[in-house]
């Protein structure tokens, strides 16, 4: 009988990385040829009702360099990665029948856009092909969780409780052999630049909190730096709350976004770090964020779509207004709060801005301007190089008083500020 040769093609998503990936790993057992994919699709570049951008130039920067980074990688591997600025929906299943493929791996993602293409694309496959799709993006694995996802918590401190107690994190998948000579492809694919989406080149900001760049190896760079070179990963806990400067935080939100760096990875670094280093409250915490992280994709596992509606989880309504020019004032940074003022110029100016910025901005859009909170969230989603649905969505339900939040808090802007830039140094720097 003959033997069948396994061929794969592994649809690349917000999974950019070849450490500790369940596709490269399996896929890489089980098949003598593999094939990377990913596409730029234009469904997420184009221009919302809003007036901004679905991915704006600081986020497309970032992954114009994630993928840089990933293709040197896969070529030290001999493995070939298509890019295509097209549907994914239209350009994977050609490839498919060209090649011959027989083995179709992808990480499941549920939120409706993402849905939608994965369906459109499987209807388009034939039986043959045998599809792997699987969880891959979560400190706690779906199948390790002490509850049914239809019985997650609505408060974050049980959930937490329950999973530290009942549940243990993953190894990271071990890195794969490098595939024969054979296994490249003889047709090399061209990364688009900023200017093919019509955006102009991105200078450096010389206060910028996010002086970095994309990619796995940029990821494990600051993550060194952060734990070991500097030591910082000691003191996070009373940083995590500054303003200004790259090492107030790890900044690993944004390599975790798009999966070049995996929550795993990060874990078992700080469990590593606890061990030759020092453990204490701070190595604690930046474990407490991961579980954050886990715990709003949860919420939109189990909520669906009601991330993505007013009332969102709760179904509770306000009188939301859309007003244009308070939308405009608020990212221009022209509003009558000179801390929001600062860090709408921040995001605007970077893409980046401090957790504690983020929770003042929005609730000020929220609670004081009664503004949709879902532009503000599509703004943040446009704007943000560490961009998450989950993480965004999540966040902007909480402080809008739609989501997890037990006591439904409205922030004071004017005391927040005094308690965490009392000296205006913040301020001035991006209001001068």
């Amino acid at each position: 009988m003959q033997h069948v040769k396994r061929k794969a093609l592994i649809w690349l998503r917000n999974d950019l990385r070849l450490e500790d990936h369940y596709a490269f790993h399996n896929a890489a057992k089980k098949c003598e040829r593999i094939v990377a994919y990913y596409a730029f699709d234009p469904k997420q570049f184009i221009v919302i009702p809003w007036g901004f951008k679905k991915t704006g130039k600081f986020r497309f920067q970032f992954l114009i360099e994630t993928l840089k980074q990933l293709k040197e990688e896969l070529a030290k591997k001999n493995i070939s990665i298509i890019i295509e600025c097209q549907s994914p929906e239209i350009g994977i299943p050609k490839w498919i029948d060209t090649m011959g493929i027989t083995d179709f791996y992808f990480q499941k993602e549920w939120t409706h856009e993402e849905q939608n293409v994965s369906n459109r694309l499987r209807s388009k496959l034939s039986d043959d092909v045998l599809v792997h799709s699987f969880y891959d993006q979560f400190l706690f694995h779906p199948e390790d969780i002490p509850v049914e996802v239809e019985n997650i918590p609505e408060v974050f401190t049980i959930f937490r409780k329950q999973c530290e107690k009942n549940c243990k994190v993953r190894h990271c998948h071990p890195e794969i052999s490098c595939f024969p000579k054979e296994n490249i492809l003889n047709q090399d694919f061209k990364i688009p630049a900023l200017a093919d989406y019509g955006f102009e080149d991105i200078k450096l900001h010389p206060n910028s909190a996010f002086p970095f760049k994309g990619g796995c190896k940029a990821g494990r760079d600051r993550l060194n730096k952060y734990f070991w070179e500097t030591k910082k990963l000691t003191y996070y806990k009373q940083t995590r709350n500054g303003l200004i400067g790259k090492d107030y935080s790890s900044k690993l939100s944004a390599w975790l976004a798009n999966g070049s760096i995996s929550a795993r990875q990060i874990y078992w670094e700080v469990m590593k770090y606890e061990k030759e280093i020092k453990k204490n409250q701070s190595t604690y915490w930046m474990i407490f964020e991961l579980i954050w992280r886990d715990y709003f994709k949860y919420i939109s596992l189990k909520h669906g779509d009601k991330i993505f509606q007013l009332e969102g989880i709760l179904t509770k309504k306000y009188n939301w207004i859309t007003d244009k020019s308070k939308l405009y004032s608020w990212i221009n940074g022209t509003t009558s709060e000179p801390f929001v003022n600062a860090n709408m110029i921040e995001i605007k100016k970077t893409g980046w801005m401090s957790n504690r910025g983020r929770q003042n901005v929005a609730s000020f859009f929220a609670r004081e301007l009664l503004m949709d909170w879902r532009i503000g969230a599509a703004y943040f989603e446009s704007q943000l190089i560490d961009y998450d649905v989950h993480s965004n969505y999540g966040n902007w339900m909480y402080v809008s008083g739609v989501g997890n939040d037990p006591r439904d808090r409205k922030f004071d802007i004017s005391w927040q500020a005094q308690k965490y830039d009392s000296q205006y140094k913040f301020q001035n720097l991006w209001l001068k």
